[in-house]
Parts: C-alpha cells; structure tokens; sequence
C-alpha cells in the first residue's frame, strides 16, 4: 500500500470518482477482464514507440526485436479497445516514426534526455537497410485498417520546438502523427468544439490536419509527455461533457488530467508502477478537491 499526497493507492487501483481511475496493469489483460463490453466514448492515447525507450519493466511494449512483433502486439491492444468503445466511439492514436539502429546494440544516456539510454536497440528490420526511416506509423495504421478500424484522418503534430538533431544528411524531424480511428462508419465528432480562427481572426473555420504544438516538459517525468494542448482538441471533438475517457497508455496522466479539466470523466492504464503513481499524484495536485474512494 502506498500512501499519495494522503490518498491510499492499493490493489492496483487509484479510484478518483465513481467512474475515473488509474489502473496499474497491462493494458491489453485490464481491458480485456474490467471492459469487455462497450464503455468508453473515445480513446486517446500514446503507445511507447518501438525501440526508442527502455522502460526497465517486464511486458513493456516497444522493446520487440522485430517490428511485425511490436505491431501485432499493439494491434491486440487495440482490438480490446474497440471492444471497450461505444459504437460510436473514436480512437485518437499519436505515434511517432524511427530509424533503424545501423546495427548498434545500445545507446548512451545523455544531460538533457536520461531517459534516452537504452540497453537493447533492434536490429535492422527484414528489407530494410542501415539509416532507413521504417515507416512505424503507417504501418501501424494499415495493420489497425486491416484488423477493423475506419482510418479517418491523419493529422500532422508539428513541433515548433522539436528537439535538434546533429544530423547533416537528412531535415531534422520536427513532427509526428495523430490518427484518427473510427469504431464504426458513423460517429461521433463534435467538429464545432475545434474549429480554429481564420488568420484574420474574424471567423472560425474547420480544424486543419496540421497542428502547431508546442512539446512541454513535466518536471517530474525523465521521458516525453503528451502537451495537454494536443491532447485537448482530440476530446473536445471526440467526447461530450460526462463521457468517459481511455488512455491505455496513461504515462504521466495528462489524459487524466486533461479529460477532468474538461468535465469528461477517465480510466488510465499503466504498466510501469512509478509512472501510475506519478500520474496520481499529478492529478492530485491539479484537483485537490478530489477524493479517494475505497
């Protein structure tokens, strides 16, 4: 038992309020045994993306020594979360490309990104070559397609801030991508709520497939965090107030927070036991009026 900010997160659970709570688990085995029947009116969510972390956590998603693993794997994971959707529910899925390794086995640590050390990098995936971009979103959007998935739209994240790279043969990576799924042919999608400003400024137009964000740190997270102010248009649009919220990746909790901000309620799931208890600390402090029920 763990005591947070005065509040008891025991058995795996942190409960919020009747409905929101963060689960320590995995996500495709809490889905699966808690929601196996419609619930949630959207997804939104950032998987670990494959063989850029090294979470130190056994079942950790993203340390697969072949791509097509990692693929299958998420795959499976969101075959449950369709599952757990109402039928016209949507899935906002932000993942992020990669190079192969070059056939280097391990990566350094470094002052600005501890997270960054690695004790395994993949080999180079069959068919491809040393320095190959791989291509990681689209085909993870073709196997969801595939597996039942509408694939609606892809929307640009573009990072004004991007990290630099000291890379001279290539424009330095300065975005990733948002998919929006559908559950159904017909759904849900409050195009009203995002509508952005003309540059004028005199009038509102339909949200583009470009989205200018900013990356933000979170001082007591050593790996990336989802901006709230990404995560904020994917609800608005995809969720009414009430609705409740999955984030099967919950990380540092932004989900969480974001969702409860916007009154919508939510469910988390983490893996890694530090980063569940720091997502319950942090929606906490961002709500103290919250209590923990037993």
């Amino acid at each position: 038992m763990n005591r947070i900010n005065g509040m008891t997160f025991q058995d795996r659970v942190f409960e919020v309020d009747e409905r929101s709570k963060i689960i320590h688990g995995n996500a495709l085995t809490e889905l699966s045994e808690r929601y196996p029947m419609p619930t949630f009116q959207c997804c939104v969510t950032s998987p670990p993306y494959w063989g850029l972390r090294d979470y130190g956590v056994e079942e950790q998603i993203g340390a697969e020594s072949e791509i097509d693993a990692y693929i299958d794997r998420l795959v499976r994971v969101f075959r449950a979360v369709r599952q757990s959707l109402k039928d016209d529910g949507t899935l906002w899925l932000n993942i992020g490309d990669s190079y192969t390794s070059g056939g280097r086995t391990w990566r350094q640590s470094d002052k600005k990104n501890p997270a960054r050390a690695m004790t395994y990098r993949p080999q180079t995936p069959e068919g491809l070559k040393p320095k190959d971009l791989i291509g990681v979103p689209w085909r993870l959007a073709f196997a969801l397609q595939k597996d039942g998935w509408y694939l609606r739209s892809d929307i640009i994240w573009y990072k004004p801030n991007c990290q630099p790279e000291s890379v001279k043969d290539r424009p330095t990576q300065s975005h990733e991508y948002i998919f929006l799924f559908s559950k159904s042919e017909k759904y849900h999608y409050d195009f009203e709520a995002i509508k952005e400003p003309t540059k004028d400024g005199k009038q509102k137009r339909n949200s583009r497939s470009v989205w200018s964000v900013n990356t933000e740190p979170y001082k007591e997270a050593h790996f990336a965090v989802f901006p709230p102010s990404l995560v904020k248009p994917c609800i608005l649009a995809g969720s009414k107030p009430g609705d409740l919220v999955l984030d099967p990746f919950l990380g540092s909790g932004t989900v969480g927070e974001v969702s409860l901000a916007l009154d919508r309620q939510f469910v988390g799931i983490e893996l890694k036991d530090d980063y569940a208890q720091l997502a319950a600390r942090r929606i906490s402090r961002s709500m103290p009026s919250l209590k923990l029920r037993a």
